[in-house]
């Protein structure tokens, strides 16, 4: 599902992301791009364009927060989602059934 996909991340920025009891960025390999609800974070100028994910690996929802830079996908954070996000997936996909996912 990712094959093409090429990541890339800060060392501080994933040791930072640990240190805060999340799961490690090597995890968001694995993120089903395929079924995700995808918005872009425009509430500040962060000097380039942000992008959250909410999408499954396995039977988990987690939030990929990230910016493309020359078709790479530089992660930014990554965790678990939270009620609110499970409940906002469910409501823009119509369902919230792990089952379909193929992460």
């Amino acid at each position: 599902m990712n094959e093409t996909r090429i990541f890339e991340w800060d060392e501080k920025k994933a040791a930072a992301n640990r240190s805060l009891g999340r799961p490690p960025f090597e995890d968001a390999l694995r993120f089903n791009f395929v079924t995700a609800v995808i918005t872009h974070d425009r509430r500040t100028d962060y000097g380039e364009e942000r992008v959250q994910a909410i999408g499954f690996i396995g039977q988990r929802l987690h939030v990929l927060i990230y910016t493309e830079r020359h078709q790479r996908i530089r992660i930014i954070s990554f965790r678990k989602a939270n009620e609110r996000e499970v409940r906002r997936y469910d409501r823009e996909t119509g369902s919230f059934n792990p089952d379909e996912s193929d992460g």
